[in-house]
């Protein structure tokens, strides 16, 4: 098994509270890391048809087999299962007792918080992060390549490449995810979808213009990104709103959590093809910002990121809300820096007055201050005390 950041704050989160529930995208590796993380525990699939029928038919009986506790592998196959544990933990609130997971965010978030709520602490675990990767020695040699490749586990353990295990992640996600979430018929559509998707990973979020190139209504296409931010394939960085005397950009941006998954969708076969890609700045700005939000989500913390842009086109990539205050990353792809890539940095610290010492994260190499604003290179980035 490759070691987990999160594995610190699950066994945090299991002295607090009866229940743990751990979400993620499918094959992030959370089954791997709770049957490690907590050995002496019965673990059960409810992905099995058999144990589903007797979890739902008898659920007291089916938790009367587990005393003292079990894994429930995604649980929210069995919710019925949740409100029969309130009343289980209610009545010894034995800390760790019972271990879910689940790759539906908010199906399970809502049976969660319906039933358990004050009785469950709750963690993400997304797939490996660089920092993992580097610990674990896997991390490649080759930006372009960690950046085509991804972070999921099984292609860090298996021979099967990017391609190959994309093509059927994807074919298993529309064929399970998408029909349990939701009443979509037309999969090729939905396919064409989440591929304009990849297409604007980085980009401000434009649900007119995606529901118009995809050929749908704009309230399908509302509906369907939903369906990808609860199954974990994209999120929403939402803008800061701190009024700095200037008209601001009110709209979210869209990424991915996964770079490997957004390249394949844009169909690149290769990390060559990606190295000239228009769309390079855009994964690796992706990356970028994915790395902060799983070293934020690996310590159990909220993710308190956003961006700035304001009415004339001036943006900071990424803004880390640190009890307060703002710390401001810019992020380019090139692997040389140029002096103006730092002008919007230095436009933001006039604007905002702060005094915090920004950084811009770059595709190079090395770690050093220029004009007091501290450069960081991709793989140093993975070291970096700042994420």
């Amino acid at each position: 098994m490759i070691p987990r950041l999160m594995t610190t704050t699950l066994q945090r989160l299991a002295r607090g509270f009866p229940v743990l529930v751990l979400t993620g995208p499918r094959q992030s590796g959370k089954t791997t890391l709770v049957r490690a993380t907590f050995p002496d525990k019965p673990y059960l699939s409810l992905e099995n048809p058999d144990l589903r029928l007797f979890a739902g038919e008898d659920p007291r009986g089916f938790l009367a087999r587990y005393p003292d506790g079990a894994i429930f592998d995604e649980v929210q196959r069995a919710a019925e299962l949740l409100s029969y544990l309130q009343g289980i933990v209610d009545e010894q609130r034995t800390p760790g007792r019972y271990i879910l997971t689940g790759s539906q965010n908010f199906a399970l978030s809502r049976q969660v918080g319906q039933s358990l709520a004050g009785r469950a602490g709750i963690a993400q675990l997304l797939p490996l992060s660089g920092r993992e990767l580097r610990a674990a020695e896997l991390l490649p040699d080759e930006l372009d390549r960690w950046l085509f490749t991804g972070g999921y586990p099984a292609l860090y353990s298996t021979e099967v490449g990017p391609g190959d295990w994309f093509a059927s992640y994807v074919a298993t996600y529309l064929e399970r995810d998408v029909r349990d979430l939701t009443s979509v018929r037309d999969l090729v559509t939905f396919q064409r979808f989440l591929r304009l998707c990849a297409a604007r990973t980085g980009q401000l979020l434009n649900l007119s213009s995606l529901a118009t190139d995809c050929g749908i209504a704009q309230s399908t296409a509302t509906a369907w990104l939903s369906i990808l931010e609860a199954s974990y394939i994209v999120f929403r960085l939402t803008p800061h709103f701190a009024n700095f005397g200037k008209r601001l950009v009110k709209t979210p941006k869209l990424y991915f959590h996964d770079p490997g998954l957004a390249a394949f969708l844009l169909g690149i076969q290769t990390p060559e093809q990606l190295a000239i890609h228009p769309a390079r700045p855009a994964l690796f700005e992706t990356m970028v910002v994915g790395e902060y939000l799983h070293a934020r989500l690996n310590r159990g913390e909220p993710p308190n990121l956003y961006f700035w842009r304001d009415s004339t086109g001036n943006e900071v990539d990424l803004l880390l809300d640190e009890a307060g205050i703002l710390h401001p990353v810019e992020i380019k792809s090139g692997q040389t820096v140029a002096a103006d890539m730092c002008n919007t940095l230095k436009k933001w610290q006039a604007i905002s007055g702060s005094s915090v010492e920004p950084r811009l994260v770059f595709g190079g190499e090395g770690e050093y201050l220029r004009s007091g604003v501290r450069i960081t290179g991709w793989r140093e980035l993975l070291t970096s005390e700042a994420g």
